[in-house]
């Protein structure tokens, strides 16, 4: 008889139950539930490390299984940020100049009122004018569309030309992060369309929804990054387990004998790369109405970066352990850059962590390579030999 997918996959099983005794739970001491025991701000801090956690497992499922080590996913995470705050920009400009305008003698008419907008949103670099890239920004519906649909465009022209050419390994790595690089100087530009280095604001408004508290608001962004969460991490366990998961990892070990062997390698590849940046943007729309703002500093390769290394420090190729390590490494960094982590005093040189995480983040990289190459999650794998020795 034929075992599940559960069966077959139990960490799937107590991943899900994990995370929904931690959202239950979080759920009940937030200010939102009255206990308050769990204030707002820390709230949207692990609503956001969900959508971190979510983005970790798509480049887990791209550099850990398939072997792409990709320096360009966190530009993704970034797109589909910018897609959904240009629908949170206008639709709440728009409320706000309809209010304004409403009081006068002559009803405005829509060039008016269009003009306004434009005003509001542009005025801050010199225009009042739409670009063409805010076609659609009125309709949520083809802006949640363009959350999907532009990092997976993207990825698939990037990839088909990269692929098809056969760039491996570090040259591959280089040029993706070259793709992010390129794409972040250009967001820094003021004829960009997306408001240039001052980018989005305001994101954590919600249009509609003002008479809701943000404690509120919160808390259904934070149930919203769970149910993502626990639907990607599944999504990709069920892809994984099967003959596809096979020949990704195959890929992964030895490229040139699976294209021997028949298979179109570069269709594989594509694939995964497309996929796992829809993945990415999805959790960038999540993550920035959380995080209140998004502007070109957050798709600048240096992010990509960090992406790579929470992967690593939690555990390359396990799912379970791309979300340790971006637990770890994005509560630690709040923690440590917040202002909660006290100074220590060396007498001749007070050791200020705001300065010091990066190094510290950096040794720890260092150290989990030399030591412990397969991370954080290594652990459970030496723990679970063990009990096998002992029975």
């Amino acid at each position: 008889m034929e075992r599940t997918f559960i069966a077959k996959n139990p960490s799937v099983l107590w991943f899900l139950l994990g995370l929904s005794v931690f959202t239950l739970l979080v759920s009940i001491f937030s200010e939102a539930a009255g206990s308050a025991v769990i204030s707002t701000s820390f709230l949207k801090t692990l609503g956001k490390t969900l959508c971190l956690c979510l983005v970790a497992i798509a480049m887990d499922v791209v550099w850990g299984y398939c072997g792409i080590l990709s320096l360009g996913h966190f530009a993704f995470f970034g797109i589909g940020g910018y897609a959904i705050g240009m629908w949170l920009m206008y639709a709440r400009t728009k409320d706000i100049v309809v209010g304004s305008l409403e009081n006068n003698i002559l009803p405005p008419t829509p060039d008016e009122v269009t003009t306004a907008i434009g005003s509001q949103i542009f005025g801050v670099v010199g225009s009042s004018d739409f670009p063409l890239i805010w076609a659609f920004s009125h309709s949520l519906t083809l802006q949640l569309l363009a959350v999907v649909l532009v990092p997976g465009l993207l990825a698939l022209v990037f990839g088909w030309l990269a692929f098809r050419s056969r760039v491996t390994g570090v040259y591959l790595s280089i040029l993706t992060q070259a793709m992010t690089l390129a794409l972040s100087l250009y967001l820094f530009q003021n004829d960009t369309g997306l408001r240039g280095n001052n980018g989005l604001s305001g994101l954590q408004n919600i249009p509609g929804l003002e008479a809701v508290s943000q404690a509120t608001l919160s808390l259904w962004f934070f149930w919203a990054s769970a149910f993502a969460l626990g639907l990607g991490y599944v999504f990709f366990a069920w892809m994984l387990a099967g003959k596809f998961g096979s020949v990704i990892r195959a890929i992964r070990d030895n490229e040139t004998r699976v294209r021997f062997l028949g298979y179109h390698v570069e269709t594989y590849k594509l694939f995964i790369f497309t996929t796992t940046a829809m993945i990415a943007g999805i959790a960038g729309a999540l993550y920035y109405p959380q995080a209140g703002i998004i502007n070109p500093a957050e798709i600048a390769p240096i992010a990509s970066i960090y992406l790579a290394v929470w992967v690593a420090i939690g555990g390359r190729g396990r799912l379970y352990g791309a979300v340790i390590g971006a637990v770890v490494v994005s509560l630690m960094s709040s923690w440590f850059t917040g202002g909660s982590a006290p100074d220590i005093n060396l007498g001749i040189y007070i050791v200020k962590w705001t300065d010091w995480w990066l190094v510290l983040l950096g040794l720890t990289f260092v150290a989990v390579t030399l030591f412990f190459p397969k991370g954080i999650g290594g652990l459970f794998d030496l723990i679970s030999s063990r009990q096998e020795k002992q029975q």
